[in-house]
């Protein structure tokens, strides 16, 4: 049995829930693990990062592109990767692309602009900046919007862009006065696509009510 591990306000833990959800895998789920460096909590997951896996009470994975690619391989019915070697790499090229360059560049800015964490430097956010123009015009030339970010069918790919790129333009709308994906004119109605699918509406919904259950705390 798989246990998945996490919070849901985490956009990574979301990334694998939705895969989970999507392909129909069973599985139980820790939604109460929050990042932490207590030796209990690194022996569950080495960096003490969410999300992780626990497989049949004993094993363990940890990152969310392993956890999804470990699915892949184990679950073979409704894969989110293509079985084209081609299409199967261009779609692990958009995950990385959007994780490496705009969600992690993003990351950046949330300490201080979601938990009052310290403050931006105008530095540190025109580096910011800077990067993300790059992250947004090469994600350009690599989203097709046919109608699914890598093509005509549903990948992981979507997961990843579903749970990150809405949080990538929240960042900088509130550190910059300015969405940097307001140029990619077909996201906002591909985003709502995804949403009306009932595996990620649910995750969706539930973040949103993390979200409110944490801030009334």
């Amino acid at each position: 049995m798989l246990k998945l591990c996490g919070f849901r306000i985490s956009n990574y833990h979301n990334k694998v829930r939705l895969v989970l959800l999507e392909r129909g895998i069973p599985f139980d789920e820790d939604a109460t693990c929050t990042p932490k460096q207590s030796d209990e909590f690194l022996a569950r997951t080495p960096m003490g990062k969410v999300p992780f896996l626990e497989i049949d009470g004993g094993r363990r994975l940890s990152e969310s592109q392993v956890i999804c690619e470990y699915l892949e391989e184990v679950y073979p019915e409704k894969r989110l990767l293509p079985k084209d070697p081609w299409e199967r790499a261009k779609v692990r090229e958009l995950v990385m692309h959007v994780e490496l360059h705009m969600e992690l560049v993003a990351r950046r800015l949330y300490g201080p602009i979601f938990f009052k964490r310290g403050t931006l430097s105008e530095e540190t956010g025109k580096a910011i900046e800077k990067d993300l123009a790059k992250g947004v015009r090469a994600f350009k030339a690599l989203a097709r919007f046919d109608p699914f970010i890598a093509g005509s069918a549903l990948t992981l790919a979507d997961c990843a862009a579903f749970v990150h790129l809405p949080l990538v333009s929240l960042a900088t709308k509130l550190a910059f006065g300015g969405d940097c994906l307001e140029e990619v004119a077909q996201l906002k109605p591909y985003l709502k696509m995804l949403g009306e699918r009932p595996a990620f509406r649910k995750v969706s919904d539930d973040r949103k009510a993390a979200q409110a259950a944490a801030q009334a705390k």
